[in-house]
């Protein structure tokens, strides 16, 4: 008699296979456990970003007086600010300092990160070089802001060395307490944010790329602005989200490198929140915040840099 390969009515399954299929039926879908896995970071972004963002913006819509601050729902605190002139000049003087920022940042960021990806063969001279450019990051960004006021004061060195040299007959003023000072420790500040990424970028670069269009007769400024160029534009754009929301948020740089001279953005909210005018700070940041995604999201539309993370 032949055998048959179904199972006949009655017959009992086997112990090990009645456990898989328990086994299975008990285990979670692949969505479930992907929403359980992402769980712990989304409790972590709800609590620690979410929720403080959704606080700033239900105060900006609160009164206040000059002793208190209480609930409410009025719009003044925007009107006044998306209507008063000085939020337009203060905002333009933010822009300025961050585009020249930005320029000078991008510039240098990329010669020092060129220099150490194709220039320098030997990878622990590269690490050695790198950890040279971090040495500045060892000490706090206040120091290092500070440390330039001696160096660029009407007797400092930069105007003693330039008077011995015959340069200047007289110290210049506009070197401290002056735009340039706050652009000058801006880039000071935040130039290693642009040469990690870009450095990180082009360390991946494929060398045969390079190779191919130097057989091909391209010249050295060819290869650099047809294949380095296009290539390192990921690092540029991570660098540049990195500049431009650390310089759109700073206060303590421009107070102290301006001599009180020049204002921004996130020194009119310090003032606001040292006079107890928490909802007018609150809505001021909320408008600051609106900015500052719109100029990342204009920036990403150059760039997709997913493909960098």
């Amino acid at each position: 008699m032949s055998s048959s390969s179904t199972q006949t009515p009655g017959a009992v399954m086997a112990p090990g296979a009645a456990l898989t299929e328990t086994a299975r039926s008990k285990a979670p879908s692949p969505d479930k456990a992907s929403w359980f896995l992402v769980s712990p970071l989304v409790l972590v972004l709800g609590v620690f970003l979410v929720l403080p963002i959704l606080t700033i913006v239900t105060v900006s819509f609160w009164d206040y007086n000059e002793y208190n601050f209480f609930p409410a729902f009025i719009l003044e605190n925007y009107s006044y600010l998306l209507t008063s002139q000085v939020t337009l000049a203060t905002y333009l003087k933010t822009f300025k300092f961050m585009a020249l920022t930005w320029v000078f940042c991008a510039v240098i960021g990329f010669t020092v990160a060129y220099f150490l990806a194709f220039h320098v063969r030997s990878l622990p001279m590269q690490v050695v070089l790198f950890l040279i450019c971090t040495v500045p990051f060892w000490t706090s960004n206040i120091i290092r802001m500070i440390s330039w006021i001696p160096f660029l004061g009407r007797n400092g060195l930069a105007n003693s060395a330039l008077i011995s040299a015959g340069v200047i007959d007289e110290p210049l003023e506009w070197l401290l307490f002056s735009d340039f000072a706050v652009v000058l420790a801006f880039v000071h500040l935040y130039c290693l944010f642009m040469v990690v990424p870009i450095f990180n970028t082009m360390m991946r670069i494929d060398r045969s790329l390079i190779e191919a269009a130097r057989d091909a007769g391209a010249s050295g400024f060819q290869i650099l602005t047809n294949v380095i160029i296009p290539l390192t534009k990921p690092g540029i754009m991570i660098g540049s989200i990195f500049v431009v929301t650390l310089v759109m948020g700073d206060f303590i740089t421009v107070r102290f490198m301006s001599g009180g001279q020049s204002a921004s953005v996130g020194r009119v909210i310090s003032n606001e929140i040292a006079l107890l005018q928490y909802p007018a700070a609150a809505a001021s940041a909320v408008v600051l915040l609106i900015t500052v995604l719109i100029m990342i999201g204009i920036m990403m539309r150059f760039v997709d840099i997913r493909k960098e993370l």
